[in-house]
């Protein structure tokens, strides 16, 4: 076999010995999260590590607690609000009459080269 290579097929780090050569891995712990879905979703974390109360399901994107019986509801999706709505929300209609006054005013009161007459 000419050109052949005598590490052909494996990687760096790979050894006869396998896991004994790297050492034995970390105490994991593994806990269910539950979505509304009725996703199951178990990722492992370190046996010394704080559990978090929810996690995001990997399938659906939904949040996921721990208690099958009772998982978390859906998050409410606000609808898209446009710039109108945002001004309505900061301003009461006698309020926007009286800018609609204000800009009108000054709108008639213009010259003919734009220039503002008082």
């Amino acid at each position: 076999m000419a050109g052949g290579s005598a590490i052909r097929g494996s990687r760096v780090g790979a050894g006869p010995m396998g896991e004994a050569e790297r050492g034995d891995a970390a105490p994991r712990l593994y806990v269910s999260y539950f979505c509304s879905n009725g996703h199951e979703t178990r990722p492992a974390f370190a046996a010394e590590a704080t559990i978090p109360e929810s996690w995001d399901c990997p399938r659906c994107g939904l949040p996921a607690n721990t208690d099958a019986e009772n998982p978390p509801p859906p998050p409410k999706i606000q609808p898209y609000k446009t710039h109108l709505a945002y001004v309505k929300e900061r301003r009461s209609d006698a309020e926007a009459k009286a800018i609609l006054a204000e800009a009108l005013k000054m709108l008639r009161t213009r010259g003919k080269n734009g220039e503002v007459i008082y």
